[in-house]
């Protein structure tokens, strides 16, 4: 019998080295811990930073709390994505335009798409439907918060993904 698809979700931020990343890790920590067989990645509406690592900031603060951020790599967002993707999460309501302006053009050029776009804290009861704001002009503070947000958006998505993918 064919193993099953594992269902795919893709975290995006503008220039994904700070927010998107984080998300992309802390999101595959908590339905790893639930054993959930979900592929997690993370991409930027921009491609202002090609193939480079997340900010080292980022990975400084992610890596206190146990998130390893240092292997993964930017890239932009493409409309390939729209078809590989089950899910595609926003980390603000900018980046979430950006999205779906990218997902018209991808309904237009491809004959199916499978992703649905929503906000990262779409379902988060700690931080309902609020953007993930951006830490990269200022200081410790705004990474710190990402994690927080990110950990509390996570496991909203998990408890969805345990109720409609099990």
């Amino acid at each position: 019998m064919p193993s099953k698809t594992p269902y795919k979700v893709l975290c995006v931020c503008l220039g994904n080295i700070c927010r998107s990343p984080t998300a992309e890790v802390v999101l595959r920590h908590y339905c790893d811990r639930q054993q959930l067989a979900i592929f997690i990645d993370s991409a930027g509406t921009s491609n202002y930073h090609p193939n480079k690592a997340p900010d080292l900031r980022s990975q400084k603060h992610a890596l206190r709390r146990g998130y390893d951020l240092s292997s993964l790599r930017a890239r932009q967002l493409k409309i390939a994505d729209f078809v590989e993707f089950d899910l595609i999460l926003a980390m603000d309501f900018e980046n979430l335009s950006e999205i779906q302006a990218l997902m018209q053009q991808a309904k237009h050029e491809m004959k199916h798409i499978r992703a649905r776009v929503a906000l990262m804290s779409e379902h988060d009861l700690s931080y309902p439907k609020q953007a993930l704001p951006d830490p990269y002009y200022g200081g410790d503070d705004g990474f710190e918060q990402v994690l927080d947000q990110c950990e509390s958006s996570s496991i909203a998505w998990v408890n969805i993904f345990k109720q409609h993918l099990q």
